[in-house]
């Protein structure tokens, strides 16, 4: 038998995974089904690389407090996400996340990387020096916090005289860092920012079963306009701008308080959507470059960069999109995890 069929016999035997999961906002929690899809079919995670929301996923699984982080996210609706959201006036970023992080501190409170039981790398990038920056050892939640940061709408983490955001930036799909993990069995990726030929909707890529009794009516005309709650945060946007002034340097009023705060946060939609299709057009490369054993392609149309409050549907997606991959690139374990009454 030679090296590759040898390789081949391990990997379908064997139940060891390196998990690497890419950015792409809300829909990173797309990687909380897949973690769980994994787990119920017996493969044991042993490395994780994660940037963005999935380093936040990849940190918070690894310190053994993901059941706790699903249950909140799934019990937020859109008023709470709103409530989450912490404006600053920075000229480095509109929102600080310190309330999403201090959430994530009560989780996993000083943890440092190097004491987890799994190994973690988070990606950030580093502006000063324009080059990735990886994560793995030293305080989990800086880490976390660093990664995050999307250029121009979270504020930067400073760290010596490195200015850190997000590392989807450079690196979204952060292949690399996984290929050291040597006793992997083989190397599953999630990439949430995939193209699609056709927009396609949450909705439409659930099973009809699951899909048609997930949601009350309220939810579906709530997500019909899809970011609608952000609207609230505009308004908020408007009163601040009200407060700060909106005249020119020689005193003049040159447009009013309404129009200047819908024009900033129309600013805020741009750079995410902008950076939505960069960190597509670089996952791509990453997986042309470093074909994992299994890919798992959420394509970034099923929703927007901010809908935090879909966690249930989107876990569900994942976990969905994750079986339907397992059976295509590992036909043998799938079908052995349906004899064993493996459910979800």
């Amino acid at each position: 038998m030679n090296e590759a069929n040898l390789t081949e016999g391990r990997r379908a035997n064997g139940n060891k995974v390196a998990l690497v999961l890419g950015s792409g906002g809300a829909r990173g929690y797309a990687h909380i089904g897949v973690i769980e899809a994994l787990e119920a079919r017996g493969y044991e995670i042993i490395s994780i690389a994660g940037c963005s929301m999935g380093a936040l996923i990849g940190g918070i699984y690894a310190s053994g407090k993901l059941p706790e982080y699903r249950d909140w996210v799934c019990d937020l609706d859109y008023l709470d996400v709103l409530r989450l959201v912490d404006v600053t006036w920075s000229p480095m970023g509109a929102m600080r996340a310190s309330k999403v992080m201090s959430k994530l501190e009560g989780l996993v409170g000083d943890t440092l990387i190097e004491d987890l039981p799994i190994p973690v790398t988070t990606v950030a990038t580093d502006l000063v020096r324009q080059r990735e920056v990886w994560f793995q050892n030293g305080p989990l939640l800086r880490a976390i916090r660093a990664s995050i940061a999307v250029p121009g709408v979270i504020t930067p983490v400073h760290l010596g005289d490195q200015v850190l955001v997000d590392g989807g930036l450079l690196n979204p799909l952060p292949m690399m860092p996984i290929l050291a993990a040597h006793e992997a069995d083989f190397v599953v990726a999630v990439n949430v920012t995939a193209h699609s030929p056709q927009p396609v909707s949450l909705e439409e890529l659930l099973p009809k079963e699951e899909s048609s009794d997930s949601r009350t009516t309220r939810e579906l005309d709530r997500d019909a306009n899809i970011g609608g709650w952000m609207d609230e945060v505009r308004a908020t946007t408007r009163r601040l701008w009200g407060e700060l002034g909106s005249s020119n340097e020689e005193g003049e009023v040159d447009e009013t308080v309404d129009l200047r705060g819908k024009r900033e946060w129309g600013k805020l939609d741009m750079i995410l959507e902008s950076f939505d299709i960069t960190q597509a057009a670089l996952a791509k490369y990453k997986i042309a470059g470093y074909p994992p054993d299994v890919l798992i392609e959420v394509p970034k149309t099923v929703c927007s960069t901010y809908e935090f409050h879909r966690a249930k549907d989107l876990i569900r997606l994942g976990r969905h999109l994750a079986d339907e991959a397992l059976a295509r690139s590992m036909p043998r374990t799938a079908s052995d995890a349906a004899k064993s009454g493996v459910s979800e």
